[in-house]
């Protein structure tokens, strides 16, 4: 295969007539229809990724994505066959998933395409009157169903499903509104048609039931679930005439932007015509679309009309009107924006609309601003910039920009960026053009039109007609490669100008037929040209005299290329071959392979060729040329290849073709790297501009900035009032809080002791509660005890049983083994049994095998015999076809010489016109005598004028008069500003002292809150202490009873043993004594024992509760106290919420009060203006009309001394209010005092 690699970058065009021809992938990706496949475009990033369509295709004829956005299906025709194709999206590059064809239907083009809700069925409609439609299982290839519908006529069909059910199936069309259910292999009509019938022109579901339909009458029908519920005419819309008038150009600039384009460019309007014209329009639904609040319709060209839901009678009312721009640029811009929009679509969040017109321009709407803009109209932008609409006629490049150049049948030129894919210049002309050529500077450019070739300026935001030449219909003009030269194609001739003195400096006769290609050599000393008549001239531009000539009369020529060596030339045209020609005869030719090659260009290393065709495809090829097919195709455009060019570092490959689209191509070699340069391009920024724009431009920027300052000087005093106001109010508000925070301290202190008083009494409580718990934990234990013991038995009962049943079901189990052994035996003997019959039966069916194959190679020979009888036969039949072609091609070549007869005819009235010409001169001279004896007259007019100043001049000198007042005005104003800087100076002296205050009650708030701290840590030490205090003392009563209670102990053992000793004597009741003695008193001292020990645990336990409890009572406390803190902070935030509201309510005020100024200083202006521009006035202008100006002057100085009086007054009263204000109640109350400046807008008005 070819070494070159050709990928497209960039794709600049939209096809028009395609059924869903825009959607939206994601929020930010938009694929439309464009050459033959589709493209994909990212809104913010503005990368392009193209989708070609499949070989040999014609362009698309309608497309779907599926609701998921992951499959595209496209409807075509390839090789004058349809085609229907699903892509999947997800794959990069999109990769081509079924093809669905059915042998059983008439093989018809669909013209709309729907896909299921869950994305597995496709249904698809072929244009009426014999259309079908058709219900496919795309991913297995299944035509499921398919019903013939009948239409009144030939028309628009559209198809879609339900949002929620794959079963549903609407269509509409001429005289149709039709529902289909998928069931059991075929489609059930569900509704039955009422009334006339309509032209349905397009629909869209609302719901899972509600359909709304378009007319071409203007109504809007809604069914629901087939019924008609719901009907309404919309009227041919027309622009209010208030908003044609507000309608200004910063208005427009700002609905028309595309990137990389200044805002000045091509600015835009309101979408208008005629009423005279729209009277007679009919309105007429052409597109419709659903969303989440309503729908969107077009009902006349240009307008889109947003509906939205109601309760109301009324199902749907219209809310928003949308226009397209109207293109100021144009040369009928009312006609721009009158475009019919075929097609809407929303982005899945609904933020924004994208629309598809007739003319191939894609336009943008943000739905966001609909609900800022209810009462007026809303615009349109351009999705990226406006595209060609007709067949792109011409393409050039230059060498010092990244830029090309294309002109186009649709009367627009249009400068491209191809390394930021932007679109930099463009204008619309009122003569359609055939070619254009870019200055290698890329600062000019030659175009060719119907009328004139002009030479034309590229300014930074327009395009200046420098310079017009008499060629008319000039279809070829091309600058020299150093920019001194340029050619122009006038007829038969090609004239040579000089493109510094514009000077005719040679002309190349030669050629009979007409001129189709020229190119110049890289030194500009050759130059070659090729025309109808099959001949291909070089020309040695310094001798005027052709070198060398290769004609093949057989062969229309319609595009050359010309090596960097000027060797060899490369020619195509309509015998189907390129040509390499060299040396005045073709050395080599590479056939076409069944296509015509329209255009051809070759790379400046030379080592590359690309050639278009007439089916819109790109073939890149090697040099050497290839003998076979050797080439990479690549499907592109719809149309022919018109022109074809490669960018001087070999980078990128830019196309241009009859259905109006631009391709640029990056190039690559063959192991995918970029074919570089040997030097690093570096591309100059220089652009042209008119010096009257430069100086209108900073005319505009001084006026602005003078603007700026004062509205600063304003704003900053009104903004210091504003602080003064506002800090009186503040501290208003400290001294109420300062007393609401006293007054907070003492109910502080009364709800303490309150408190101390109830945890007193909540520590009653709690000990008689402790004392029930005891008891009723003692009864629960006696009572678990004997559960505890019933149960115990229950389980041993159980354990039992449990045994028992073990035993009985091991008994089971092995019996069950037993079973199961004997079944598997007997099962296995019966299946070997089986096996046996099965393979007997094998072997049977081999040997029928054999029969049948012999009876088949039998049968295969017969056949063999028959068919090379058919094959002799066949050969026969087109060999006599044959014959009777060449036949009718002798017939051909006879009427090919009478044609040639008739071009001899008509070059002879191309005689007699020029004779015409003569005469029409002769006219001229006339006219120019007459000329001149009207300068006379004027002559005599200027004297008049003269005698008209000296009355100009009595009127200046009432004119000084007024500006000696004026300037008694601006003392007045110079004595103003003096106070109000010593007002200001007097504020910032208070503001210091403001301060200064903050920052002390700041301090003083610090230390409040540090006291506040101290006072509650001391409170909680201090009840920490007085607890403990409490316990020793209960400790210290309970070690005296204690010491009391043993020291009684001990006297009683004392008499006892007193006693005992006594019987010391006898042994025996020795012996009892000290036994009673032990059995009283060593038992006793275990009971105290004990009970001492009780006592010391009820002691830990009370006081492990004791501090329990203090802790709680701290944290409850600490729990109130932020309550109360909490509240205190709400309080303040509501009283900061209503401070700012005031504040922005003054704002408010200050905004109006600075408006109202702004007013009466720009009258001012205009006074000062007025009177600048009556002493600069030119004489001439002042008196075209003497006696009206007369009286306009009067009336005028009559009013300015009115006005000037007026204003004189009320500044006088505006500086004694001002001085009262200041001297009595300086901002003494809640807001600031208004401005009154009514009378300042009433002296405006007068």
């Amino acid at each position: 295969m070819s070494a070159v690699v050709a990928e497209p970058v960039a794709v600049f065009g939209c096809r028009p007539r395609v059924a869903g021809g825009v959607c939206f992938l994601e929020d930010q990706v938009v694929l439309h229809a464009a050459g033959t496949g589709c493209l994909r475009l990212h809104l913010e990033q503005k990368w392009h990724k193209f989708i070609p369509g499949t070989e040999k295709s014609r362009g698309v004829q309608a497309l779907a994505v599926s609701p998921n956005r992951r499959y595209l299906a496209v409807s075509e025709t390839v090789a004058e066959q349809p085609s229907l194709t699903v892509h999947e999206l997800s794959s990069v590059p999109a990769r081509r998933r079924r093809t669905l064809a059915s042998a059983e239907l008439p093989a018809r083009e669909a013209v709309s395409l729907a896909f299921s809700p869950d994305c597995r069925y496709l249904a698809a409609a072929t244009a009426p009157p014999e259309g079908h439609l058709t219900y496919w299982l795309w991913e297995k290839q299944r035509l499921m169903a398919a019903v013939r519908i009948e239409a009144l006529g030939s028309g628009i069909c559209q198809v879609s499903f339900s949002p929620q059910d794959n079963a549903q199936v609407c269509i509409t069309g001429n005289g149709f509104f039709k529902l289909f259910k998928y069931s059991e292999g075929t489609l059930k009509q569900m509704n039955l048609q009422k009334g006339e019938p309509q032209n349905y022109l397009c629909h869209a579901w609302l719901s899972e039931e509600e359909v709304i339909c378009g007319t071409d009458t203007g109504k809007l029908i809604l069914f629901e679930t087939g019924e008609l519920h719901w009907e309404t005419s919309v009227e041919y819309k027309k622009i209010p005439r208030e908003l044609e008038e507000d309608a200004t150009t910063e208005e427009y600039e700002s609905l028309y932007a595309f990137p990389a384009c200044s805002s000045s460019d091509v600015s835009c309007g309101l979408a208008s015509e005629d009423n005279g014209s729209q009277q007679d329009s009919l309105p007429q639904i052409s597109a419709v679309a659903a969303y989440s609040r309503g729908f969107a319709c077009s009902s006349s060209p240009g307008v889109v009309l947003l509906f939205e839901k109601t309760k109301g009678k009324e199902v749907y009312k219209e809310s928003q009107q949308i226009w397209l721009p109207w293109d100021l640029f144009s040369s009928e811009p009312k006609q721009s924006g009158r475009q019919d929009i075929i097609c809407i679509c929303f982005s899945p969040s609904e933020e924004t609309m994208v629309v598809n017109t007739n003319k191939n321009q894609l336009y943008i709407f943000t739905m966001l601003s609909t609900d800022l803009m209810k009462e007026k109209a809303a615009y349109f932008a351009y999705l990226n910039f406006p595209l060609h609409s007709a067949s792109i006629t011409g393409l050039d490049i230059c060498i010092w920009k990244p830029i090309l150049a294309t002109c186009s049948l649709d009367r627009s030129v249009r400068i491209w960026n191809y390394k930021t894919n932007t679109l930099e210049l463009c204008k619309e002309f009122r003569e359609e053009a055939y070619t254009v050529s870019l200055h290698p500077t890329g600062l000019f450019c030659l175009v060719g039109f119907s009328d004139k070739l002009r030479f034309i300026s590229l300014l930074y935001e327009d395009m200046h007609v420098f310079k017009e030449f008499a060629v008319r219909k000039c279809r070829e003009c091309s600058f020299s490669n150093g920019g001194h030269l340029f050619a122009a194609v006038n007829g038969n001739v090609i004239q040579i100008y000089s493109s510094i003195t514009f000077e005719n400096i040679n002309n190349l006769k030669g050629h009979s037929g007409k001129i189709h290609a020229v190119k110049w050599s890289a030194d500009d000393t050759k130059f070659v040209s090729c025309d109808t008549h099959g001949a291909v001239y070089e020309w040695n531009l310094l001798t005027g005299k052709r070198e060398s000539e290769c004609v093949l009369k057989s062969c229309i020529y319609s595009s050359i290329a010309l090596s960097s060596d000027a060797k060899i030339i490369f020619a195509v045209g309509s015998d189907q071959t390129l040509k390499e020609i060299s040396e005045s005869l073709i050395q080599h030719e590479v056939p076409a392979f069944g296509v015509v090659y329209t255009a051809v260009t070759v790379s400046h290393s030379g080592h590359m060729v690309f050639v278009g065709t007439s089916l819109g495809t790109i073939r890149a090829m090697k040099y050497p040329l290839p003998l076979m097919k050797d080439f990479n195709e690549y499907q592109a455009h719809a149309g022919a290849v018109t022109k074809m060019s490669v960018t001087n570092d070999d980078l990128f490959l830019l196309t241009a073709s009859e259905d109006g689209s631009i391709f640029i191509w990056k190039v690559y070699d063959k192991g995918g790297g970029i074919l570089k340069w040997e030097k690093e391009v570096e591309y100059a920024e220089e652009v042209l501009i008119m010096r009257s724009d430069i100086e209108e431009k900073s005319q505009a920027m001084l006026d602005l900035q003078i603007r700026v300052k004062e509205l600063q000087t304003e704003n900053d005093y009104q903004l210091r009032l504003k602080d003064m106001y506002c800090d009186e109010k503040i501290k208003e508000l400290e001294e109420n809080f300062t007393q609401e925070i006293g007054s907070l301290k003492t109910k502080h202190q009364i709800l303490q002791a309150e408190k101390e008083k109830q945890e007193l009494q909540h520590q009653f409580q709690l000990s008689e509660l402790m004392n029930k718990q005891a008891r009723e934990v003692q009864q629960l234990e006696s009572d678990s005890n004997q559960k505890l013991l019933m149960e115990n038995e229950k389980y041993q009962e159980l354990q039992v049983k449990s045994q028992r049943m073990q035993e009985e079901y091991e008994k089971q189990l092995h019996n069950l083994e037993e079973s199961k052994s004997r079944a598997v035996k007997e099962l296995t003997e019966y299946y070997e049994e089986k096996l046996n019959e099965k393979s007997v039966l094998l072997e049977e069916a081999k040997e029928d095998m054999r029969q049948q194959l012999q009876a088949h190679e039998e049968i295969k020979k017969q056949i063999e015999e028959d068919e090379d009888q058919e094959i002799l036969e066949i050969k026969i039949k087109y060999e006599r076809q044959l014959l009777e072609e060449k036949e009718s091609n002798l017939q051909l070549k006879g009427e090919t010489g009478v044609m040639n007869k008739r071009l001899n005819s008509l070059q002879k009235e191309l005689k007699e016109r020029n004779r015409d010409i003569e005469e029409m001169r002769l006219e001229q001279q006339k006219l120019q005598g007459i000329i001149k004896s009207l300068e006379k007259d004027m002559l005599a007019l200027k004297t008049e004028i003269q005698e008209r100043a000296d009355t100009i001049q009595d009127k200046e000198k009432h004119i000084y008069d007024l500006k000696k007042k004026n300037q008694e005005l601006e003392k007045f104003k110079f004595v103003l500003d003096y106070r109000v800087e010593e007002f200001k100076k007097q504020i910032e002296s208070r503001e210091n002292d403001i301060k200064t205050m903050k920052e002390q009650i700041h301090e003083m708030e610090g230390e409040l809150e540090r006291f506040h701290k101290e006072s509650t840590q001391l409170k909680l030490n201090i009840t920490q202490l007085q607890q403990k205090l409490k316990a020793t003392d209960r400790e210290m009563h309970r070690e005296r009873q204690k010491k009391q209670n043993m020291e009684a102990l001990i006297k009683r053992f004392k008499t006892d043993l007193h006693n005992c000793v006594g019987f010391i004597q006898d042994s025996k009741k020795m012996k009892d004594r000290i036994r009673e003695l032990y059995t009283k008193y060593v038992q006793q001292s275990d009971t105290v024992e004990t009970e001492a020990l009780d006592t010391d645990l009820q002691q830990e336990y009370m006081r492990q509760r004791e501090y329990l409890e203090r802790n709680l009572a701290a944290l409850k406390k600490k729990v109130k106290d932020q309550e109360v803190h909490q509240a205190a902070y709400m309080r303040i935030v509501q009283e900061n919420v209503s401070l700012i509201k005031e504040i922005n309510d003054l704002r408010q005020e200050l905004k109006v009060a600075h408006t109202q100024v702004h007013d009466l200083r720009s009258t001012l202006r205009l006074t000062k203006k007025k009177q600048a521009i009556q002493d600069t006035a030119p004489s001439s202008e002042l008196l075209s009309s003497p006696a009206v100006l007369r009286l306009n002057a009067e009336k005028e100085s009559e009013k300015i001394i009115e006005m000037q009086q007026l204003e004189i007054q009320y500044l006088r009263d505006q500086i004694q209010e001002k001085g009262q204000v200041l001297a009595v109640q300086p901002f003494s109350g809640g807001n600031l005092p208004k401005l009154n400046l009514e009378r300042s807008h009433k002296t405006q008005q007068q």
